[in-house]
């Protein structure tokens, strides 16, 4: 502890971490090293859904974000069992656990929420999503604690519950900043009043050099595309998904890599997630269907477990057909030209913040012979391409590193 009046700062992150999802991770990695920067004799917490993981990857002290959920058979089954349940069960339990977020939070100086798909109810409202988010804001609220939104993405909210655990628990926070104006767009059209509360880039954009910096010394015969795959985004891109939609996305993709490796280029498989891995088998399934042999080492596939061995892969890539955002985002990071199929506004925001939107395809109405055409045209501008995203991405680091600080404003 500090000599003197001043006392050791106490400062968690709260997110969807160590779950296996590399934007996730990229995020909380760029956003600890840089508060740990410039609040170096800090102590530092990460509330996550992942907190074995978390602690391993990141070497910080971790607390569960839903605690415990008891689900006792003889409540499960009918409506009446289901509200015996709430009853029973839920109201208690949530009150217990509003209690344990609140001796958490008893004597934190701040409480740092950096994005990870928390202001949506795609995936339901809870144990993970703006009911939990909603209970540990309040709890920072009425303990005092400094809360803040930082380069935050949201949306889709269908519900009206959603809509109003997103909103109240924006209300609670000290400080508020989005990742994109259509996430100030999307805030606004459910009825939040964004005042004027700032707009920066993905914190992702902010990882460290010494993570980054991974040249590609390996001889290459061939260019290497990277195809990002991701399983069916479901509720996260339309409010009635369609698995139809999902399986023309694989098929044409297989017609994509069948073009490839017919004009003597490379493709290595790319995932985001954990989550993506089945769809990996299923890909190479569809692949083998189209006698397209994945094991001949011009179809490259490695499970990673990291966001250093995840890099380490698209730093092995030339160009990059990215299904998921941080695929995308990191690709460009790297100074790869990048193709983006896109599922929400996120993503078409992102590319038209770098210069890219002519390189969007939408996730929902794929069609080979277009992404095919968009390639080609991609390969050719490469030259000019990658300059700019070069500047636009040490533009958007320089912005963030002005975030952090007005941020910690005040501790």
């Amino acid at each position: 502890m500090k000599e003197g009046n001043a006392r050791q700062k106490k400062v968690s992150f709260f997110g969807h971490f160590g779950q296996g999802n590399f934007g996730n991770e990229s995020t909380l990695q760029a956003c600890l090293y840089h508060v740990r920067r410039l609040l170096p004799d800090a102590e530092f917490t990460c509330i996550c859904s992942g907190p074995e993981a978390a602690a391993k990857s990141h070497n910080v002290a971790v607390i569960p974000a839903s605690g415990w959920v008891l689900k006792p058979l003889w409540l499960r089954g009918n409506p009446l069992s289901r509200f015996l349940r709430k009853i029973i069960i839920g109201i208690p339990g949530e009150l217990y656990r509003g209690f344990k977020a609140f001796c958490t939070l008893r004597g934190m100086d701040l409480l740092i929420i950096p994005g990870t798909g928390l202001l949506t109810d795609a995936y339901g409202s809870s144990p993970w999503g703006p009911c939990n988010l909603f209970k540990w804001s309040l709890m920072a609220k009425l303990c005092g604690c400094k809360l803040v939104f930082v380069s935050v993405g949201a949306g889709p909210i269908y519900s009206v519950l959603g809509r109003y655990f997103v909103k109240s628990s924006l209300s609670f926070a000290n400080f508020r900043s989005y990742r994109d104006n259509s996430t100030v767009e999307y805030l606004k059209s459910i009825g939040f009043e964004t005042n004027n509360d700032r707009v920066y880039p993905d914190l992702a954009f902010s990882l460290p050099e010494t993570v980054i910096r991974l040249p590609d010394n390996k001889p290459k015969r061939r260019t290497v595309v990277g195809l990002g795959l991701m399983g069916h985004p479901g509720r996260y891109s339309v409010a009635t998904p369609n698995h139809a939609t999902y399986v023309a996305y694989l098929q044409n993709l297989v017609t994509f890599v069948s073009w490839l490796l017919g004009h003597d280029y490379d493709v290595r498989l790319l995932i985001g997630d954990n989550f993506d891995r089945p769809v990996v088998e299923e890909f190479k399934g569809l692949l083998n269907e189209r006698s397209l042999r994945s094991d001949d080492g011009r179809i490259i596939y490695e499970p990673v477990s990291s966001v250093e061995e995840f890099l380490s892969q698209l730093a092995a890539t030339d160009l990059v057909v990215a299904t998921r955002f941080h695929n995308a985002l990191l690709a460009l990071i790297l100074n790869k030209p990048v193709i983006s199929i896109t599922f929400h506004h996120k993503c078409v925001s992102l590319m038209s913040e770098i210069g890219l939107s002519k390189y969007c395809h939408d996730f929902h109405n794929l069609e080979a012979h277009r992404l095919v055409e968009q390639f080609c045209l991609l390969e050719r501008n490469a030259g000019v391409l990658r300059p700019m995203i070069r500047q636009k991405v040490e533009g958007f680091r320089k912005v963030l590193d002005e975030q952090y600080n007005v941020m910690l404003q005040g501790l």
